[in-house]
């Protein structure tokens, strides 16, 4: 097609709703190519993780080698997680054809109950501080999964990290990160230690380029290398060797170190509470959509809230409404609004009592009883939860919460109407990063790492910083009986990766950061995909948009009805009909957030990655 021929049917595709073809879409050109490799794929967060991963690979490793040398790296760099947060992963194993769940999301420590923060004067858990803190899961996590799944061993994992924690060059985005929270991090001595390299000056934090040191941490990897490499030499097999370090980190010197230094600053961790965690592996939760096996974490995190979504979109034809017509802008919004609802009330750890109703929420007939709650004329702002007992044959043991559950959250922020409702947008997008890899032998790994962000408490000399996740809880069960915080209780999170299969092969594992947003942009990716023939580039980089009427997972738990962010490329007589819907609008030059995917292409025998432009992801393929 020529460019005037391209032009003319961009046209016409914005006067007939916004909606472009596939056709059409085929011709766009994205600011970053897609990523073709043959052998391996290794994409991530930071381009020198991506590295991290390269390097495994060209040891022989596999795909989750790379993936665990990538989560190594990036939590060295504090890309928006450090290593005392937590790790949740989706694998496919060739060999036994399915896809396994890996849960290392930490867990609230002794003495963490309603009644005690409410003492202290919180609405909800601190979003920041010592007592934000749950137990350290991606140290168990990566060790966990390269013991079971992986081939390399623990000291060729580490050495990116331990070599990144002897020094790297840090980047703008995180050394502004720095900077930007000094005062706070003041407040923590051993943190500002480590963050603050000129400390007195004018700027404390490191300089963009700067080699950035953490001795502390490197001391701590060294020491988890060292007790692997203790046990091989004592006769202990390849795994047992990981497990040895595992036990270091969690019941050995690391761990009294780690709980010393963070009870000195104030955190409730106890020693037993890091010997009693463990991480499970577990069986996902899947629907079909339209003959593509979708997989996700259950209730732990807000995995299912997007097979929730896909079950009530299954039956809509959306080719015919069109890309980001008004139409399907309406129909995804209120379709996310109906299954976030449910998220809110119904999600929390299911190794806690009672069980969440799982299986009702997953019923396609559930989905369709939902789906007739759509106005189509206008935004319903009060979207509350259903009830999804009768569909698994039970009886709701909280009708009474049910009842007097309302969407409408009001915010506790100081200043406007619009100001608290632009905070309110921004801690929508809090946290995360997230690492993709795939190789010849068939193994897939999709993965969304977080937790222990700047500013963290860094946890003695350990170097590790504490994990922030326990702000996700609430204190009141009329919010979320499920996810009410109580000792050795998983709080219910964001993170939130995708594995697809498609006649029973791996045909897109994609995973995004940004909190509450996630799996927003997820469905929005892979509907890109399914319906919009667009290729895993296109996907990644398409102008999304995002809701913010479902309650947050952060800080104050506040939502904002009717907000809705749309790309500054919508036209502006799709903005006024949304308005006319009751629709508040915002907007943002990139809203595809920062997706990182890869396509499986059997034909040829090749993979796609794919990678947005909106942040510093990056990926690396052979």
């Amino acid at each position: 097609m020529s460019t005037a021929g391209l032009t003319r049917s961009i046209a016409l595709a914005f006067l007939t709703g916004f909606a472009l073809t596939p056709g059409v879409l085929e011709a766009q050109r994205t600011a970053k190519p897609v990523l073709h490799g043959r052998h391996w794929v290794a994409i991530t967060g930071k381009p020198l993780g991506a590295t991290a991963g390269a390097m495994m690979f060209q040891k022989g490793g596999n795909a989750v080698d790379a993936a665990c040398a990538m989560l190594g790296a990036t939590a060295t760099m504090w890309d928006v997680l450090s290593w005392g947060g937590e790790t949740q992963a989706l694998i496919y194993n060739p060999k036994t054809g399915k896809v396994l769940g890996v849960n290392a999301l930490g867990v609230a420590p002794t003495g963490a109950t309603p009644e005690l923060l409410k003492e202290k004067g919180y609405q909800y858990p601190p979003d920041l501080g010592p007592l934000a803190a749950v137990t350290p899961g991606t140290p168990g996590g990566l060790m966990v999964i390269l013991a079971e799944y992986g081939s390399l061993s623990l000291k060729d994992v580490l050495e990116p990290s331990i070599q990144m924690a002897d020094g790297y060059p840090i980047e703008a985005q995180t050394a502004g990160s720095i900077e930007r929270n000094s005062r706070r991090i003041k407040e923590w001595p051993y943190s500002a230690a480590v963050y603050l390299t000129h400390p007195g000056e004018d700027r404390e934090a490191p300089y963009p380029g700067e080699i950035f040191r953490q001795p502390d941490l490197a001391a701590t990897l060294r020491k988890l290398v060292e007790a692997e490499q203790e046990a091989l030499t004592a006769g202990k097999s390849r795994k047992e060797a990981i497990y040895a370090a595992y036990d270091r980190f969690y019941k050995g010197d690391i761990a009294e170190e780690f709980v010393r230094g963070a009870r000195e600053q104030g955190a409730l961790l106890t020693m037993d509470d890091l010997a009693n965690w463990q991480v499970y592996l577990e069986e996902p939760v899947s629907t079909n959509y339209k003959g593509i096996e979708v997989y996700k974490l259950t209730t732990w995190v807000q995995g299912p809230v997007l097979l929730q979504t896909l079950n009530i979109l299954e039956s809509f034809d959306l080719k015919e409404m069109g890309y980001n017509s008004v139409r399907y802008i309406h129909l995804l919004y209120q379709a996310m609004s109906l299954a976030f609802a449910d998220r809110d009330f119904y999600y929390g750890d299911p190794y806690f009592p009672p069980d969440e109703p799982i299986a009702g929420l997953l019923s396609k007939d559930y989905a369709r009883e939902r789906a007739e709650l759509i106005d189509w004329a206008r935004n319903d702002d009060d979207i509350g939860p259903g009830d999804p007992y009768p569909y698994q044959g039970t009886t709701n043991p909280y009708r009474e919460y049910l009842d007097n559950w309302h969407t409408k959250w009001p915010s506790s922020r100081a200043g406007t109407d619009d100001q608290a409702a632009a905070a309110i947008e921004e801690s929508f997008f809090l946290g995360t990063t997230s690492i993709q890899a795939a190789d010849e032998e068939g193994w897939v790994v999709s993965v969304t790492p977080s937790g222990g962000w700047i500013p963290a408490v860094i946890a003695g000399h350990t170097g590790v910083g504490l994990s922030q996740r326990a702000q996700s809880f609430v204190l009141d069960p009329s919010e979320n009986p499920f996810n009410v915080i109580e000792p050795g209780k998983r709080p219910r999170a964001t993170l939130t990766p995708s594995i697809a299969l498609k006649d029973g092969k791996p045909f897109l594992s994609f995973a995004i950061q940004g909190g509450d947003t996630q799996d927003q942009n997820s469905l929005q990716f892979f509907l890109n995909v399914v319906e919009f023939g667009m290729n895993v580039q296109q996907a990644a980089e398409a102008a999304n948009f995002n809701s913010f009427q479902m309650r947050n997972s952060f800080r104050d738990h506040e939502s904002a009805p009717g907000r809705l962010l749309l790309n500054e490329s919508v036209p502006p007589w799709v903005r006024a009909e949304l308005r006319d819907m009751g629709y508040e609008l915002t907007f943002s030059e990139r809203t595809s957030g920062p997706m990182n995917a890869i396509w499986f292409d059997w034909e040829h025998g090749s993979f796609w990655g794919g990678s947005s432009d909106h942040g510093e992801d990056y990926g690396i393929a052979w």
